[in-house]
Parts: structure tokens; sequence; C-alpha cells
């Protein structure tokens, strides 16, 4: 768990580019650090009235694509075959590619896909169809911030928006989602906003940011506390707040330096420690959850839900495929329910000032636009 420390300590010296993590440019480097209340008073306040999980880890030791298609489908995979879960083999560090990979510097080798990828297997929208739930999955607009080559250190931005299949936005790739004609879920932001308002939401949203407003560095987490209470101020606006669970977490990025050692489940995971809340008007307030989670107990709680607890499960899903662990049953996995108290009197919303004055950013700078028909300024944590 020293990584971040070995990394730095061999990394050549006298570079130029400071978001270059090759780069050393001191003695004594800024390797570690912590953000206090002051910093991040938004996310400290959704902590604080809310509930916080403390033991929650990305579920596969990977990349953002692999997690990005474990968010959605509890796999990653690479397939020969369309519509033939049974073809495709586990690759939690290599899974198709989208077409867009680009050579990249420092790179020894680079592969450019000819065609997309294929992603035969099972994902969670296919159950969710299945069952008459509706789905949205919603895309800010903007960059992807992480290297589709994870062994480069950098790289040239690539655009990313809702018709735009990338590493974060795999769900186009899925035959399971075109072949339910299920392709026009997968929205701009725009619309989650505007949903939000008309108090239209589906069942279940994913909600995915752009680079600008990941807090990947180097971009600044200000930016992206921003964007996450533009969108749970659009949510606790809405008529869907009384019945809605908004569960918020980031993903493997390097940015994040952590000193537990992840539990092992199988051969994929889990990852890093990640911060997650889980914001709620039947939240328990200001309780911290000790379980071990990760983003399968996401999955196994709309299965829960909605689905009557049916599992992305190849014995019982119709759809055999070679995944080598079912997630959602993972014996050590916790339950998200603990986070709730349905007795409870519905919690009034706390709605946060979008821009507010930290010891990051000083006096906060009004934006041109309600948050609720712009989206220059907003996003959430990948």
């Amino acid at each position: 768990m020293n990584g971040f420390v070995d990394t730095a300590s061999r990394a050549p010296k006298g570079c130029t580019d400071p978001t270059d993590p090759a780069c050393t440019n001191s003695a004594t480097p800024d390797v570690l650090g912590y953000h206090t209340a002051t910093d991040i008073p938004n996310y400290w306040a959704y902590a604080k009235n809310f509930v916080l999980d403390d033991h929650l880890f990305e579920p596969n030791s990977s990349w953002s694509l692999p997690e990005h298609l474990f968010m959605v489908s509890e796999w990653s995979a690479r397939c020969t075959q369309h519509d033939n879960p049974s073809a495709c083999v586990n690759a939690v560090q290599a899974p198709g590619l989208p077409r867009d990979f680009r050579p990249t510097r420092n790179a020894t080798v680079t592969i450019a896909p000819a065609a997309d990828p294929i992603y035969a297997w099972t994902d969670l929208t296919y159950l969710l169809h299945a069952h008459q739930v509706s789905w949205g999955y919603y895309v800010v607009s903007g960059t992807e911030p992480d290297c589709e080559n994870d062994n480069v250190l950098s790289c040239a931005p690539v655009k990313q928006q809702s018709t735009t299949p990338g590493i974060w936005n795999p769900l186009p790739f899925f035959d399971t989602v075109k072949n339910d004609g299920q392709l026009s879920n997968i929205q701009s932001v725009d619309k989650f906003y505007n949903q939000a308002r008309q108090g239209t939401l589906p069942a279940v949203s994913w909600v995915v940011p752009s680079g600008e407003v990941s807090e990947y560095p180097p971009g600044p987490v200000s930016y992206g506390q921003s964007y996450v209470t533009s969108l749970i101020n659009a949510v606790m606006r809405s008529k869907d707040w009384p019945s809605t669970a908004i569960l918020l977490s980031w993903d493997d990025w390097g940015g994040f330096y952590d000193h537990v050692v992840p539990p092992h489940v199988d051969q994929n995971g889990y990852g890093l420690r990640v911060p997650a809340l889980v914001v709620s008007p039947y939240a328990r307030k200001g309780y911290i959850d000790h379980q071990v989670l990760s983003f399968d107990a996401y999955d196994k709680f709309i299965e829960d839900v909605f689905l009557g607890s049916q599992r992305i499960d190849p014995a019982t899903d119709g759809r055999p495929d070679l995944r080598p662990t079912v997630h959602e049953n993972a014996h050590i996995l916790g339950n998200l329910t603990q986070d709730f108290d349905f007795t409870q009197t519905p919690r009034k919303p706390l709605l946060l000032p979008v821009h507010p004055k930290t010891t990051l950013t000083g006096e906060p700078v009004q934006p041109a636009k309600t948050p609720a028909t712009s989206t220059t300024t907003t996003t959430q944590p990948r």
C-alpha cells in the first residue's frame, strides 16, 4: 500500500509537467495529502447529515474501463461473438477497448482496435428491462481524464458525450442494450436535470462526469464538489426526493492514497478503498457504516429493491457466462439496507450552495445560469 511513495521515490527528477505522475520536481515531493472540512464543506455536510460508508472498495483491482463495466454488469470480459455470453472470458485489465483508443506517448506498444468491442455478457439493464424497470445513464459532455491504455502515464484528451461510447460510457457496446432497443436511455446529463425538475426520473439512474469535473488530477476537487451538489440539489428539489436513494462514490483513479489493504473476493478484486456516501430522506443521520461494501452492494441493492433479489447470475438469469464469481453474493459483502431507517419520518432536503466558500477556492464565483439549466461548472466524481 506504499505504491504512491514508491513511485515518487523512483521518478525522474527535473520534469516540467506538473500533471505527469512520472515527474518529481523536488527532493521532497508532495505525494500524500488530505482534505479537511473547510476544503470540502458540502461533502462534509452530506457525511454529517446522512451516511458515510467507510469500508467501501472498488469491485475490481484495475482501471477505469473495467470499473465502469463492473458498475453496470459486475464483470469485465473479452468476447469473441455477439449475443453469446459463453464466448466471453475474464479480462479485468484488458477488456475490449473502444474504437477511439489512440496512440499515447510513453507507450511502447499501441494496438488500435479495428472494430467496436463486443460486450456480450449480461448487464444489469437486461434484468431491469425484463422486469419493466426504467433506467437511465447520464453522461457529462467533455473529455475522459483516464488513459485507455493503462500502461501509459499520460495521454491526449479523448472527447466524450452521451452518443460517444467510451471508457466511462460502456453501455452502448452491450448487446443486451442494443437488442432491447434501449440505446436512447443513454443521455446527456442535461436530461437528468430536466427530468428531476419534472419529477420523471427513471427508477434507476447512473450519472457519470467528464474529466473536467471528475476530480481526476489535475482537476480541482472544488469543481467536482460543485457538480455533485448541483445533482443532489436537483433531486432534492424534485417531487422524486421522498422516494430516492443517492449512492455517491469515486472510482479507482490514482489520485487516492489509502492504507487499508483491500479484501480478496476473487482474481478480480477488490481494489482500493474509495469514499462513499448515501443520501436519502430515509438515510440514518450521521451514521458511519463499517460494513465491507463495494459497488457490488449498489447492484445488490437495486436487485433487491426492484428485481425480487434476482442476481446477474449465469446459473439463473438465462444467459450463462464464465464469470468467476457472482459478486453480489460474496460472503463478505454487506447490505446497504443497514444505512436506512424506513420507519423514520422522511428527512427534509439539505440544499447546499453549488459554489460554497472553501479554503481551496475562497469566495465563490456565481454561475451565469442556474444548475438546473447549465452543466458548465458541475459534475460528479467518477
